[in-house]
């Protein structure tokens, strides 16, 4: 039996086309001679990984890329045989595992690179590397052109290929400004550094991708847009081509009762009927990202905007509903219904935060579901 038909409705409906349009406008955008890297990090922003990495990988993505050695690590078991790129830090002793796998790792120090490099005789499998220059992000990387040519010259001893070198921009979704000048200035200088380039420079996040093509190298790091999501207000206006989000949230009505005068509403009864309301209860809450700082955010029912009232519990919250509707009708949490859409840049304006965490915070317990462009998110 489909799990549809016996767990609670709340569910993530993914457009996995959806995904593959939006690499394939940025790799037009690009052009020819630049790669798009598909960033799947964090379960692919909450929309699932392996999913969205073959989606892209159909779309022309030219590799993968993650940030922990188990995401990596996972790929290969789900069968993706693409490049991968582990972008964050590693342990030295994943450094055999990912050549054995042919994961393509992260040297961020001299330190490392020399421990990777002691144990490299013993690998099975050539180990390749990019090499990460910290220009301003303050994060992971060298900042000396000493320490650089130290990593690359530890590398080439050992016979450990030397595949790329890249940094990150802390501010490529703003206003030109001077940190993005020095960190581009920077980068440039530490790739004209090295004695031989290597395959694969790049720089360029979602946002830089498109505020500045002059940095696009020979690829590109697709993120956050990758998902239809704009990395920040200054970048949505200003958008070369429109964005289509792949991600639907939605649950249906499980319950629903006439509230009278003075009558009140979940935890800490901080709401309470101002007259005769009818008022609905949605199988979602705070364990699985719908938070409890979202309470007075609207969801979507019949093609209407509906607030949730009171605190919202770890399991449901409640509505208010514009009048009765019987269980079972149909609720959009994020994506679009009728005229009307709830974004996630909706949901992050209310917490404070970016859409970025609110898609990264839905929980693996919201069952993901998968489709070929069906519809409008």
């Amino acid at each position: 039996m489909e799990q549809m038909e016996w767990g609670r409705p709340t569910v993530a409906a993914i457009d996995l086309e959806a995904i593959r349009e939006n690499v394939r406008n940025t790799a037009r955008l690009t052009g020819p001679d630049t790669g798009v890297i598909a960033v799947v990090k964090a379960d692919g922003y909450g929309h699932g990984a392996a999913r969205v990495a073959e989606a892209a990988l159909e779309a022309g993505a030219m590799m993968l890329a993650v940030a922990t050695p188990d995401e990596a690590v996972e790929l290969r078991e789900a069968g993706l045989e693409a490049d991968i790129l582990l972008l964050g830090a590693s342990p030295v002793p994943f450094a055999r595992i990912a050549a054995e796998q042919d994961i393509i790792i992260t040297a961020d120090s001299p330190a490392w690179m020399e421990a990777v490099a002691a144990a490299a005789p013993d690998f099975v499998r050539p180990l390749r590397v990019h090499l990460k220059v910290d220009t301003g992000m303050g994060r992971l990387g060298v900042r000396s052109a000493e320490d650089l040519l130290r990593m690359y010259r530890a590398a080439r001893a050992a016979n450990i290929s030397v595949d790329g070198i890249f940094t990150h921009f802390a501010t490529a979704d703003e206003p030109d400004n001077e940190v993005w000048r020095m960190q581009a200035s920077g980068f440039r200088e530490a790739v004209e550094l090295l004695p031989e380039r290597p395959r694969l420079v790049h720089a360029s996040n979602s946002a830089a991708t498109f505020m500045h093509p002059e940095c696009k190298f020979d690829a590109v790091r697709l993120g956050i847009s990758m998902y239809g999501i704009a990395p920040s207000d200054f970048v949505r206006e200003r958008l070369p081509f429109p964005l289509r989000p792949a991600l639907m949230l939605s649950t249906e009505l499980v319950h629903v009762k006439r509230l009278g005068r003075g009558d009140t509403v979940s935890y800490g009864a901080t709401y309470r009927a101002q007259g005769d309301e009818w008022v609905g209860t949605l199988p979602i809450g705070y364990a699985d990202g719908l938070l409890r700082g979202q309470s007075g955010q609207d969801v979507l029912i019949g093609g209407r905007r509906c607030r949730i009232v009171g605190r919202i519990c770890m399991d449901q919250c409640m509505v208010r509903l514009p009048h009765e509707m019987a269980p079972g009708e149909p609720v959009v949490l994020l994506g679009k219904q009728g005229n009307e859409r709830v974004s996630p840049d909706e949901w992050a304006e209310r917490l404070g935060t970016i859409p970025y965490e609110v898609v990264v915070t839905l929980s693996k317990r919201i069952p993901r579901v998968y489709l070929q462009g069906r519809g409008e998110y």
